[in-house]
């Protein structure tokens, strides 16, 4: 992995590549440890759900899915389906003293209603706080062979809100740039999507040349990247379904670091074309170019606002990185951080608008977050050279790049940084990781 100082200059770096679209290739899945947990837990029973008919059952059980996922954000603890008495699908059925005797609070619960074709159908789920006795909520959602490990994690979303008033981000992805064979003339770099559990890796894009910075649309299907197809660095946007890609920018020098905006219509880069490295903005529809910053200094990193109206990047215009904001007409340039003599790489929380960051100096590099309002700075991770933080989708969770030994690998830390997963794969590094939208 890049060092956070190289990193902020890698955008000087050119090099030549024969680019490669994979569609489909699947990859080995990150397998996710966890790290710290969280004391006080909430306890709940995920029930395996009643498929009937076993021709239909899913490769991996529902219940699995949604007791992991819910493990892994540190708030609750599964009982092991071991250590459950009764097996219920619907609350009437749910013997509320035995789960007391278990000290399980809530229950969760469900079945497969099949439909007309004995193929698509429903699945019916179900959450009851064991306590009261409350059915917190029933529901269905429409499913099909292929399509059981989504619902699963949109089922695990939905007890996340319920229980927590935030909402979950497991029906999500995350790209993240994998490397092997390393410093050898075997040497790949490509470009993959996985669920945001690590499951169904596949590859977008592979080349033997460094690919950097993806970033997600706002719908979840497209990805920015920075790639040198053409013997300098270029802009691409790929349709990650149909493998359609588009060159954003092209020109001479520096073209990366691409951001898309909250509406997703527009593009925040970092361009030299002006020469020197400023923010310029792209929109999409019509191609019109706009630089919004003019200095000396390398301007970097663009991060969209919650709201639009303002771009966070990473200068050295005081002699350092320091993440500065200026508002999308290009007026009003404003520092924005001052603890640590260097901060850059923000990623800004959708919900909060807290803002992550590489944060840090003398040769350590750790994620932190800074609320504005306060101008509290929380460092979150314990690495030394930890680098490219991107917020989960609710804003719960910051996933960034670190390094284990020689090895690249990611990790997961919550924002108050009590609860940490480190995900880790068998062969190669792992870094530049984005973290995607929810998918609806």
């Amino acid at each position: 992995m890049y060092s956070n100082v190289k990193s902020f200059l890698n955008l000087f770096t050119t090099a030549s590549l024969a680019l490669l679209l994979v569609s489909g290739a699947a990859r080995a899945q990150l397998q996710i440890e966890i790290v710290d947990g969280v004391e006080g837990a909430l306890p709940i029973a995920v029930v395996p759900f009643d498929f009937g008919n076993a021709e239909m059952q899913p490769e991996t059980p529902i219940h699995e899915v949604i007791a992991a996922d819910l493990q892994r954000s540190g708030l609750f603890d599964p009982l092991a389906v071991t250590d459950m008495i009764d097996r219920p699908s619907r609350p009437p059925e749910v013997k509320l003293g035995t789960w007391r005797l278990l000290k399980v609070d809530y229950v969760a619960m469900g079945r497969w209603i099949p439909g007309s074709d004995g193929l698509s159908g429903e699945i019916e789920y179900h959450l009851v706080a064991v306590h009261s006795g409350r059915t917190l909520f029933s529901r269905a959602i429409a499913a099909g062979p292929g399509a059981f490990r989504l619902r699963a994690h949109q089922i695990a979303d939905a007890i996340y809100e319920e229980l927590t008033g935030a909402p979950g981000a497991f029906a999500s992805r995350i790209a993240y740039v994998q490397v092997t064979g390393a410093g050898t003339d075997a040497e790949q770099f490509e470009l993959i999507v996985a669920d945001s559990d690590g499951h169904n890796p596949q590859t977008i894009v592979r080349h033997s040349e460094p690919i950097m910075s993806p970033a997600w649309g706002p719908e979840g299907r497209r990805l920015a990247y920075v790639s040198f197809a053409t013997g300098r660095s270029n802009v691409v946007i790929q349709d990650i379904y149909t493998g359609q890609r588009d060159v954003i920018a092209d020109g001479r020098g520096i073209n990366g670091a691409p951001a898309f905006s909250p509406n997703g219509d527009l593009l925040a880069m970092s361009l030299s074309r002006s020469g020197n490295s400023e923010i310029w903005v792209r929109t999409l529809a019509t191609g019109r170019m706009e630089q919004l910053t003019e200095h000396y200094a390398i301007d970097t990193e663009p991060a969209w606002s919650r709201d639009g109206r303002n771009i966070f990047f990473t200068s050295d215009r005081a002699g350092r990185p320091q993440i500065y904001s200026v508002r999308r007409d290009g007026t009003n340039i404003e520092r924005v951080t001052f603890e640590g003599e260097y901060n850059s790489r923000v990623s800004v929380d959708p919900y909060s608008g807290l803002l992550a960051m590489v944060h840090g100096g003398q040769a350590n590099f750790r994620i932190a977050v800074l609320d504005r309002e306060s101008e509290r700075l929380r460092v979150l991770s314990p690495g030394r050279m930890d680098e490219s933080p991107s917020f989960a989708p609710n804003g719960r969770m910051v996933l960034y790049a670190t390094r284990e030994g020689e090895k690249g690998v990611l990790a997961a830390v919550s924002v108050d940084g009590n609860f940490r997963q480190r995900l880790v794969l068998s062969d190669g590094d792992v870094r530049e990781p984005a973290w995607s939208p929810l998918i609806q």
